[in-house]
């Protein structure tokens, strides 16, 4: 009989590890804590519950290094990939998903499989028997936490994440606001207008910036410090770090028309992207918050179009966890010490929806070839998953490892090539060309199934 495989959390990793490894051939329980135990972002019990944004972000898979993730693993038939093309939501040239849709299909789809078994507990040690794979993310629970420091002989290290706020589309002030993507990008007229956006003047921003700057804030337990991912930085701090700052990162206003007043280039712009297929509810892009309830719907009501906007989430903030895995992990995402255990997601110190469930797809797969007798060389580094396996066992620096989010910064120069912006369109196409043939040789060598579209 075929040793099952233990996964520990159901989120994107943990999903994507069960799909693969159980298409193999490979018996599953995935062990999941919620509902019974909760945590502060989530919201169900679902496996695969988004929680900060329904964004897996660009789907370019020509010129953008997360693009490229997105088609390897639908390349590899991932469970993730297919979810969110199956419930995929304007969004220009991202790509955006119905969050609930995405995480309920998700969860009945892994429980339909014969070889797969979801429980429900939290698991609090490090078992010494059989073959598991830990994929508990960004709120792995306190006693497991300290499990792990206890096994590496390190304190965790930690950084703080914040989620966005939801706000219900028909509380939206559309005499102010509009729909258009940047640049009218997409091919279809839903696409080129998947956002709402809400414009301000330079006095009605420059006041937005006090109320951000004066508003209350989480405050940290004492000997806690605040590092932030800097993909995921509360929109407080990135004012904190100078007036213009929002202006030209989530604020940006370049490539919109406000059809209110044409002739009128507003000085910032609120973007807000659909959340669920009704189009019901719009989250904030970019408006992560460690702001208290109460000033948070205060301040984001000065937003012109948002003044008596009803939120169906404010945002928030919590502890993320992760592991220094250039010096705990081994090249096959095992831990050096006990490499009966596996760790995949956003844990490994990756960072990202689509990361994570990169990481998962490939510890199922190596931890299905183990069971079966038949090990798997990890991919090639000029892939982009190889890309970023390679840098979190031993890529990165251990002493300043921080999670990092797919880039071609991972990827290995390709020679002949140009430097310099006039150059870029050139050298990003050529690491996608290298990447996909390399992925594409790697998943014929690994002599697995690729498993078919559900």
């Amino acid at each position: 009989m075929t040793e099952t495989l233990h996964i520990v959390g159901g989120g994107m990793a943990g999903s994507e590890a069960a799909w693969q490894a159980a298409q193999i051939g490979v018996p599953v329980v995935i062990h999941e804590m919620r509902p019974a135990t909760g945590t502060f972002a989530h919201q169900t019990g679902d496996l695969a519950e988004m929680v900060c944004s329904n964004s897996f972000r660009s789907d370019d898979d020509e010129q953008n290094a997360v693009g490229l993730l997105h088609w390897e693993m639908r390349q590899a038939g991932g469970l993730i990939m297919q979810m969110a093309d199956r419930h995929r939501l304007p969004a220009g040239g991202a790509l955006a998903v119905d969050r609930e849709a995405f995480a309920r299909d998700v969860t009945a789809t892994l429980r339909a499989l014969p070889n797969v078994t979801v429980e429900a507990g939290e698991i609090t040690d490090l078992p010494r028997e059989g073959r598991w794979i830990f994929a508990t993310g960004p709120l792995t629970s306190a006693a497991l936490g300290q499990a792990i420091a206890r096994e590496t002989g390190t304190d965790r290290l930690a950084f703080f994440d914040a989620i966005a706020p939801i706000v219900y589309a028909d509380s939206i002030d559309m005499s102010k606001a509009w729909m258009q993507s940047r640049y009218d990008k997409g091919e279809t007229e839903e696409e080129r207008t998947a956002y709402l956006n809400c414009p301000m003047d330079r006095d009605q921003y420059e006041a937005f910036i006090d109320a951000l700057l004066a508003a209350e804030k989480t405050e940290f337990h004492e000997g806690e410090t605040a590092g932030y991912f800097d993909g995921c930085l509360p929109i407080e701090v990135m004012a904190e770090r100078g007036r213009e700052t929002l202006r030209h990162g989530p604020m940006k206003p370049v490539g919109l028309t406000n059809p209110h007043q044409p002739d009128v280039k507003p000085w910032a712009v609120v973007q807000l992207r659909r959340d669920n297929a009704l189009g019901t509810l719009y989250n904030i892009v970019g408006f992560q918050t460690k702001m208290k309830y109460g000033a948070q719907a205060a301040v984001f009501k000065t937003i012109p179009g948002l003044e008596n906007t009803s939120f169906a989430r404010l945002g928030g903030i919590h502890r993320n966890t992760f592991l220094n895995s250039p010096t705990l992990l081994d090249d096959q995402m095992r831990l050096r010490a006990r490499p009966n255990l596996r760790f995949a997601g956003q844990i490994t110190g990756v960072e990202g929806y689509v990361e994570s469930a990169a990481m998962g797809l490939l510890a199922g797969r190596l931890a299905a070839a183990e069971i079966l007798g038949r090990p798997l060389q990890t991919p090639p580094q000029d892939t982009a998953m190889g890309a970023l396996i390679h840098h979190i066992t031993g890529g990165a620096e251990a002493k300043t490892f921080q999670p990092m989010n797919v880039n071609f910064g991972l990827f290995r120069p390709v020679d002949g090539l140009k430097g310099g912006r006039r150059g870029r369109r050139d050298r990003y196409k050529a690491y996608t060309d290298r990447a996909k043939a390399a992925w594409s040789e790697w998943l014929q060598g690994a002599k697995m199934d690729i498993p078919a579209p559900v």
